[in-house]
């Protein structure tokens, strides 16, 4: 009930109106326990404990208190996950995992042990990746060989033509004026013309030009101020045509007809439309591919000095872990004598007086073929995602009995004892 479950009338006994049950919980420095009650506007005792509470009427309805103020059940279910522990008899399974006895270990080291083995993960992660590496360089190398053959003859091909960004775009619009330079210039001259004049002085074909610049000469001489008044707007336009006549004169005599620059333009639109059907759809993708192949080619050189660089980088990164692993192994070790002692302990509490528990933690030998061996002390070990050790623990049952691995020496009820003295023990690495 205390732990937000759901509240039944039959717990309630006949003849009474209620059912309640009441805890008090010490936060401690628990900050998830403490953020629970601060949300609730529990109140806190001065000794940092609160008291929860649970009521379950006859007709079934429940009410739910916490630090004396009235909370949803949920709030209790929130709080219990984090100061609440329940120990069953199916506990004892999990103890049966060698990964859980390990786990004990590691949870009662605290940061002894956490602090090694995040640094052993860290460069562990880093020297698989060389390993892979080294191995694929090594092993498809003849395939890695011929990969590297296409792409070095692709960036020599691209390298050959140099083209730069976007130029086949810039090369469809040069070709298409020098196609149709012919029609371009003769509809510029007739314009130039029109604007400035027949090119011979021809006095019927003056152009615009010379049509408003003889209207501003008549309007300036008029008697009429009225006309005389138009002649500065006359200028301007004379002004304006002028300057549209001298440009269309420069467009006439930029335009090349030089049909060897049409064929030399041509080639090159050639030489770039053989990349893009080979490697892009455009210019700008043949380059972004080029430079794609060249990081390739970084990652598959598999010359001797590439592969012994990745050898030595190996070596290095395996001494480091080695380093790590050695360090892990010793908290583990010390650990191990302390915890196997309070367990003891506890044991002698729970009708097991006789009992004496051990831990050995030992190295894994690594199997013939094992691709994360070290070598630590002349002897390969196996270097697993949570150290080399191998950890086991043993139960003497009484005096005089040999260690046994705890599923062998413990009945089912000895071995549910086991475990919950070992959860006693560790209760310093969890607030429940």
């Amino acid at each position: 009930l205390l732990s937000g479950g759901r509240a039944e009338a039959s717990k309630v006994r006949n003849g009474m109106l209620k059912a309640f049950v009441e805890g008090r919980f010490t936060l401690g420095k628990d900050e998830a326990a403490s953020r629970i009650v601060t949300d609730a506007g529990a109140d806190v005792d001065e000794d940092g404990s609160v008291i929860a509470l649970r009521t379950v009427a006859a007709d079934g309805r429940s009410r739910a208190h916490l630090g004396g103020r009235s909370v949803p059940v949920g709030v209790l279910a929130e709080l219990s996950e984090q100061v609440i522990a329940v120990h069953g008899q199916n506990d004892q399974l999990r103890l049966l995992r060698p990964a859980e006895q390990r786990d004990v270990i590691d949870r009662f080291a605290g940061d002894a042990v956490g602090g090694p083995l995040t640094a052993y993960r860290e460069v562990r992660a880093e020297w698989l990746a060389v390993l892979t590496e080294l191995t694929e360089r090594s092993t498809r190398s003849r395939e890695m060989a011929q990969q590297a053959d296409l792409l070095k003859h692709g960036l020599a091909e691209i390298d050959a033509v140099a083209p730069e960004p976007g130029e086949d775009v810039e090369l469809t619009e040069q070709i298409k004026r020098l196609a149709a330079v012919d029609e371009l210039r003769s509809t510029a001259t007739e314009a130039h013309a029109a604007v400035s004049g027949a090119q011979d002085g021809d006095p019927d074909a003056p152009g615009a030009l010379g049509l408003v610049g003889e209207a501003a000469r008549r309007l300036a001489s008029a008697e009429d101020s009225a006309l005389r008044d138009l002649v500065p707007r006359l200028e301007e336009a004379v002004t304006l045509l002028s300057d549209v006549g001298s440009e269309l004169g420069g467009y006439v005599e930029s335009l090349d007809a030089d049909p060897a620059l049409l064929e030399k333009v041509l080639a090159r639109q050639a030489d770039l439309k053989r990349l893009t059907r080979k490697y892009a759809a455009d210019v700008d993708g043949v380059l972004a591919w080029a430079e794609d192949a060249r990081r390739r080619l970084e990652s598959m050189d598999t010359s001797e000095e590439a592969l012994a660089a990745l050898a030595l980088r190996r070596d290095e990164l395996a001494v480091r872990l080695v380093g790590h692993a050695t360090e892990v192994s010793a908290a583990r070790g010390k650990a191990a004598a302390e915890l196997a002692t309070a367990i003891t302990k506890e044991l002698s509490g729970l009708a097991m007086g006789q009992a004496e528990l051990e831990i050995t933690v030992e190295q894994r030998p690594a199997e013939h073929g094992d691709q994360q061996a070290l070598a630590i002390d002349g002897h390969a070990v196996h270097a697993g995602p949570d150290g080399i050790d191998d950890v086991e623990l043993l139960l003497r049952a009484h005096n005089g009995a040999p260690p046994l691995p705890v599923h062998k020496a413990a009945s089912g009820g000895e071995l549910s004892r086991v475990m919950l003295a070992i959860e006693v023990v560790l209760a310093h690495a969890t607030p429940a």
